[in-house]
């Protein structure tokens, strides 16, 4: 998410400016802080709220040290000492950088569709172009995602039905199984209904055991 340009004027709100204040002053009191060991800078920074609290930073034994040195320099520099140049250089760089971050901005409200009242046709036509280009650039990346995912997609799919297909071949070794247990069951039940159904035929005879044995002759003449 872009953050929108922050207009540098006084903040009304008073809730919103002390938040402000106590953001931006600790973010100065870090940047002093990393100033001064990356670059091995003797840095003082000095900062006063809105309330009259004092807030220090010091890379040094003190600030008044710091300041001495400081006003030491000044004094062997000269009035008419290259600082002025110095600074009217930071100027100079300083302007531009605010230049080249207002045309960004404008060049973004325009790509938004916005504050294009005084365009030229040229400019509306150069506005164009490029939007197309950025879209073209747009649609290829979402093309060539779409492709990845597609792929993915179909590799999922191949692997499932591969292993579908062996979880098929395993139950139908499985099943295989099972019906010839079945068949083998039912052959040996067949056979001892077969032998409990045989018929014992028997012949019924009365009579003394011993007469049963005994063959009767005529008698003599």
């Amino acid at each position: 998410m872009v953050r929108g340009k922050t207009e540098m004027k006084r903040i009304e709100n008073a809730t919103s400016r002390q938040v402000t204040f106590s953001k931006r002053r600790n973010g100065l009191l870090k940047k002093a802080f990393e100033l001064s060991v990356l670059c091995d800078a003797e840095v003082a920074l000095i900062i006063f709220s809105p309330r009259g609290k004092l807030y220090e930073f010091s890379s040094s034994s003190s600030i008044p040290k710091t300041v001495e040195r400081y006003q030491k320099r000044i004094q062997d520099l000269g009035p008419n000492h290259k600082r002025n140049d110095n600074s009217q250089q930071s100027k100079d760089e300083t302007y531009g950088l605010a230049r080249k971050i207002e045309h960004l901005e404008i060049s973004t409200r325009k790509m938004m569709g916005e504050g294009l009242d005084a365009s030229s046709i040229e400019e509306l036509q150069q506005l164009e172009n490029q939007l197309d280009r950025s879209l073209m650039k747009i649609r290829g990346k979402k093309y060539q995602l779409l492709r990845e995912e597609i792929e993915k997609l179909k590799e999922k799919e191949r692997n499932l039905v591969a292993e579908n297909k062996m979880l098929m071949e395993k139950c139908e070794m499985g099943g295989r199984g099972i019906v010839a247990r079945t068949s083998s069951s039912t052959t040996t039940e067949e056979v001892d209904i077969d032998d409990n159904e045989m018929e014992v035929v028997t012949d019924l005879f009365i009579g003394p055991p011993e007469t049963r044995h005994s063959k009767k002759f005529p008698p003599p003449n």
